[in-house]
């Protein structure tokens, strides 16, 4: 009888260590995820100042090979749906939803040419990072002051009336399956990447402007439901329960 204590303090023990060796690796993968963007920073930096000499949109060819591939570090696959939506010949807003640090190896696999992206500012004073990202035309947003967030989008907003520019959701199925930072699990996956139809904003007025969020919002939402249900590379699936980020 004095075997079982002896056995099931063992037992707690392996599932102990089985635990610290998961948080080990995953934090270990993120530290590399840091230290890989860290790195591509300081090489393409130059890279893009020797191309290009200086600031521009064109310099996000560069960096997007870099960060496509990050991907073979992780075994991560994106299988992208729709891209053609995003190759026509007219200017247009993407919209994405937005999970993790991982979201950015998406993004990269569907950017098209010339596209300019909007960032907080607070990554503008990430060292290399910051510098990369201004390199690629990147528009930083002041969150802590509503008054320039706010001039930047109107900007954008005439612009959309102006030229009619459509909206563009792309939406990345779930990564539950294989990145979870409450469970600590980070290991290798399939992404789907589905690029939606373009959602019209010809003739609309700032008061359509609710109407088309939700609009966007509801397509976006039914998408990642359903292509979060297809089973991932590990076998597994996102489930029914998984609600889309932000």
């Amino acid at each position: 009888m004095e075997l079982w204590p002896c056995l099931a303090a063992a037992l707690l023990l392996l599932l102990l260590l089985v635990q610290l060796s998961r948080a080990a690796e995953f934090y270990a993968k993120v530290a590399l995820y840091c230290a890989l963007c860290f790195a591509m920073s300081v090489m393409a930096s130059p890279v893009c100042l020797l191309r290009h000499g200086g600031r521009t949109v064109e310099n996000m060819s560069i960096i997007s090979w870099f960060l496509r591939s990050f991907k073979y570090f992780y075994g991560l696959r994106f299988k992208v749906r729709d891209q053609h939506r995003l190759q026509e010949a007219r200017p247009c807003v993407i919209v994405s939803n937005h999970q993790s640090i991982l979201d950015m190896m998406g993004l990269m696999e569907v950017l098209p040419k010339r596209c300019v992206q909007i960032a907080k500012r607070e990554l503008l004073f990430l060292g290399p990072v910051g510098l990369i990202m201004y390199l690629g035309g990147v528009v930083f947003i002041n969150r802590q002051r509503s008054s320039t967030a706010m001039s930047v989008m109107a900007n954008l907003g005439e612009r959309m009336v102006r030229e009619n520019v459509p909206i563009v959701p792309v939406v990345y199925s779930s990564f539950s399956s294989f990145y979870n930072t409450k469970k600590k699990l980070f290991t290798s996956g399939t992404v789907t990447v589905q690029v939606l139809e373009a959602i019209p904003t010809s003739g609309l007025t700032v008061a359509d402007v609710p109407a088309l969020v939700d609009t966007c919002h509801r397509a976006m939402r039914t998408t990642f439901l359903h292509i979060s249900k297809t089973p991932q590379e590990n076998g597994a699936t996102a489930g029914p329960g998984v609600q889309p980020a932000q």
